[in-house]
């Protein structure tokens, strides 16, 4: 026999405010029917399952807690006499309505948070990543206890195969799923037992990442070409900027100012985890810079012209002006390289490669931490894993020659 009870779960949210959710227990195993409520423990009369007539919005909170209830004990009546074996995540499966545990509608909390954070890039990457589930299941609903190990497996094998995805952005697919599944245990939407991650199910690993850098001749060829369009020559003056300054990702480099620049030092705050930087300005990166000084925009004051055009202070144009300026930065460079006879696939985000290429094992890894602007010096040695081959090629060059 499954009882069904009202209770306040024991996981808060961040206002320290407990879910009012429907425990359905059966065989001594227990699921929980979320319903949307959160309250203060102090509210929650214990001994009769209801909030307390002291909440402003109590009669309310117990009408839908009796609701949910009724739709409860119906649904297990209406269960136990259609089946003899049954579970209480059956009855829970029943119960649930469209909005609650629909896995596209938990996707939509994430996404609008994404939104508010204004993370307008990851928002509309992540949206797409949503939409391609949809497009595979051939709905838009999706019970979050049938985004199970099989629905996944199948999902993976249709990107590699059919879409012809890299296994490293199949990886980033499962993260983003990951992380919707484990918002809905926040909220007490389901349990830890349906997890679908983890140790003999979906196991998200990171593949190696394959990094390749300019050498010092490829570089030298870019800084000492002059036959360049006027396009061609700002793209090659961000990318080189780019580079100077440790390979400064290209959104900071757009959206530096002349007022980043005091004291033959360049000062300025990291967008992607808002790290302070402060770097001492190269010659070489002097002479770039010189370059714009007399062309200044007093109304933007920023360095480079690519963004003059949008709202600095609207989050998601300075996004999209980023995005389309890459676009058109990475053309013109394409161009270059064909030009400068580099085989190599010259893009902005090489620049950081390039640096870590050239600095290899000559710079401590404390300070390529630093230069990284990397939270941890873990990350850091795992990036310049990528370009430190000396000792590989040195253990090589014993046993063959």
């Amino acid at each position: 026999m499954a009882t069904i009870q009202a209770v306040l779960r024991r996981k808060p949210n961040a206002q320290k405010h407990y879910p009012v959710a429907i425990r359905i227990t059966k065989d001594r195993k227990a699921t929980y029917l979320f319903t949307g409520q959160y309250v203060d423990e102090r509210f929650w009369d214990k001994k009769n399952r209801k909030i307390r007539k002291s909440h402003p919005n109590a009669n309310r909170l117990n009408h839908l807690i009796s609701q949910k209830l009724t739709e409860a004990n119906d649904k297990l009546l209406q269960t136990e006499t259609a089946t003899e074996s049954f579970s209480a995540g059956t009855i829970k499966k029943k119960l649930s309505h469209k909005g609650n545990l629909n896995f596209f509608f938990i996707a939509q909390k994430h996404l609008e948070n994404l939104k508010n954070r204004n993370r307008h890039h990851q928002y509309r990457t992540e949206l797409g990543r949503m939409q391609r589930l949809q497009e595979f299941i051939g709905k838009k609903e999706l019970h979050i206890l049938d985004l199970n190990v099989a629905l996944l497996q199948r999902f993976q094998a249709y990107l590699l195969n059919e879409r012809k995805v890299s296994k490293r952005t199949v990886v980033n697919y499962m993260i983003l799923y990951r992380t919707i599944y484990n918002l809905a245990i926040a909220e007490s939407l389901v349990d830890t037992k349906d997890y679908p991650f983890g140790k003999g199910k979906i196991q998200i690993k990171l593949p190696e990442a394959h990094k390749i850098g300019l050498n010092r001749q490829e570089l030298q060829l870019l800084e000492n070409e002059d036959d360049l369009t006027p396009g061609q020559q700002r793209a090659l003056h961000v990318w080189l900027t780019s580079f100077y300054f440790a390979g400064i990702r290209v959104g900071d480099v757009l959206q530096l100012k002349w007022s980043d620049f005091q004291d033959d030092r360049l000062y300025y705050r990291m967008n992607k985890n808002s790290k302070l930087v402060s770097l001492k300005i190269p010659e070489k990166a002097k002479l770039i810079l010189n370059e714009y000084s007399d062309k200044r925009d007093t109304k933007t004051n920023l360095v480079f012209p690519q963004l003059q055009r949008v709202n600095l202070d609207d989050s998601f144009a300075v996004t999209s002006g980023v995005q389309s300026a890459t676009r058109n930065l990475n053309r013109h460079l394409k161009k270059i390289a064909k030009k400068v006879g580099i085989k190599k696939n010259l893009s902005m985000h090489i620049a950081r490669h390039t640096f870590g290429n050239l600095s290899g094992d000559k710079i401590p890894i404390q300070m390529l931490q630093k230069l990284y602007r990397h939270s941890s010096v873990t990350t850091t040695i795992r990036y310049q894993a990528n370009f430190i081959r000396k000792d590989a090629d040195d253990a090589l060059e014993k046993v063959i020659g």
